[in-house]
């Protein structure tokens, strides 16, 4: 009865607690079509100022790819009011930390501060929309840094291909098709212009949704947003062709070798839908069930139990037009690529024939309640949220209410959705192996 009881508590509790990570925020444009989107939690003395440009590697030139990636780094470059080399000075002299990252629909910038230091932030990003230095000793300088960010992330590392190897044979036509980082061939022929344009193309407040969030005072906070982003000019409405890939109905076979590994992979890649849409919330739980961690299907049966795996590796791609989900793993000993292929697709054939146990499905659904709750837990993790489901999925409101997609896929739903889009020959099989050596 006394653990009954506990068990109540422990419930009820975690019912006031996830309640209670409701996140208030206030959305609205401005005139140059800038979206703005604020949330004040006054419970800790930092804030967060971020702003997302929906621009990602999927908006390039096939023939000029890595702007994208590129200009992540071009804009810490300076601007017209900040000397080159002194952005990250001022962030860290006024008690900051901030980074940026780029995919293949969104960029990126955030900066969290001492809330004493929020117009700082705001000044710092709207310098970077309104007054960027595109010149040609900063793009001389960053062609440098991803060159070496290319050889050590990619070139020289071990299994550094097999995301670019993937895509490039798992798109044919949509501009996912290649690599975030870009081809440095293009980056090394494009001309100053070619950067010029694409700035102003994409780096523009119409193209952008700002987020504040953290210890605010709302009203304030407008006043400074209205100063110091409402004289950016708009820019053209940014025109984006929907390119839809051809269905993948056969299985596609494909190798790669790489001269840094000695253990050869085997990777699957299936095509699955948008990350707005219904379906690849089932993926992102199929994707836990059967490879998240040490706890996951495939690892307990390949690599502890039947000890043919040294590796299982998933996870999910969340994109805007499409996704993919990805497994694979290194085989150990004497076991193949092909055994790992074939326990990988054991389990699958599992999922798309039976329904998980019951126990299954509530520790699934344990885990997407921790992560819903701990990817809410700090201003910086809710100004990422807020403006990828703003940006990306079209409904801010996911902030609050993702949760309860989760909680309404079923486990029939589960079986269906495996079914659908897990299917061999709807996938790509690449064999990424070591770098044959010249027998001479």
């Amino acid at each position: 009865m006394k653990r009954i009881l506990l068990s109540a508590l422990f419930i009820l509790a975690m019912g006031h607690f996830l309640a209670a990570q409701e996140v208030a925020y206030e959305e609205y444009d401005l005139n140059n079509g800038l979206h703005v989107i604020l949330h004040q939690d006054n419970t800790a003395p930092v804030v967060t100022t971020s702003v997302m440009y929906h621009v990602g590697s999927k908006d390039e030139d096939p023939q000029k790819t890595g702007f994208a990636h590129f200009f992540e780094h071009l804009l810490f470059e300076g601007t017209q009011n900040i000397p080159k080399g002194e952005w990250d000075k001022i962030v860290t002299s006024n008690g900051g930390r901030g980074n940026a990252n780029t995919f293949l629909d969104r960029t990126y910038y955030y900066e969290t501060f001492p809330s004493n230091s929020l117009e700082i932030g705001l000044w710092l990003e709207s310098e970077r929309m309104m007054h960027p230095i595109i010149g040609q000793v900063g793009v001389d300088t960053q062609k440098e840094v991803v060159q070496e960010e290319r050889r050590l992330r990619v070139d020289n590392s071990p299994y550094g291909a097999f995301f670019e190897q993937m895509l490039k044979n798992l798109y044919t036509k949509h501009p996912y098709r290649w690599g975030v980082i870009g081809s440095l061939d293009h980056l090394a022929s494009a001309t100053l212009d070619d950067f010029k344009n694409f700035n102003k193309t994409f780096y523009v407040p119409n193209n952008a949704v700002l987020v504040v969030a953290g210890d605010i005072d709302i009203n304030k906070t407008k006043k400074l947003v209205a100063d110091y982003f409402g004289p950016i000019p708009r820019g053209a409405d940014v025109q984006r062709k929907n390119i839809e890939d051809t269905p993948i109905t056969n299985t596609i076979q494909a190798t790669y070798h790489d001269p840094n590994i000695q253990i050869p992979a085997i990777f699957l890649a299936y095509r699955t839908p948008g990350q707005a849409k219904r379906d690849a919330y089932v993926i992102n739980m199929i994707s836990t069930y059967l490879s998240d961690g040490e706890s996951s299907k495939l690892y307990k049966k390949l690599v502890d139990e039947e000890k043919k795996a040294l590796q299982i590796f998933s996870f999910p791609i969340d994109a805007e037009d499409y996704g993919a989900y990805l497994v694979g793993g290194l085989p150990v000993g004497d076991n193949t690529i092909q055994d790992i292929k074939d326990g990988i697709d054991a389990e699958i054939l599992k999922i798309q024939t039976d329904l998980i146990s019951e126990k299954d499905y509530q520790k699934l659904q344990n885990k997407f309640e921790n992560n819903f709750v701990s990817a809410n837990s700090s201003v910086q993790g809710i100004a990422n949220s807020l403006a990828e489901n703003y940006m990306l999925r079209d409904n801010t409101d996911l902030i609050n209410t993702e949760i309860d997609i989760y909680r309404s896929i079923t486990r029939e739903e589960i079986r269906e959705v495996a079914k659908k889009y897990l299917k061999v020959n709807q996938r790509v099989e690449l064999e990424y192996l070591p770098e044959q050596k010249d027998a001479n």
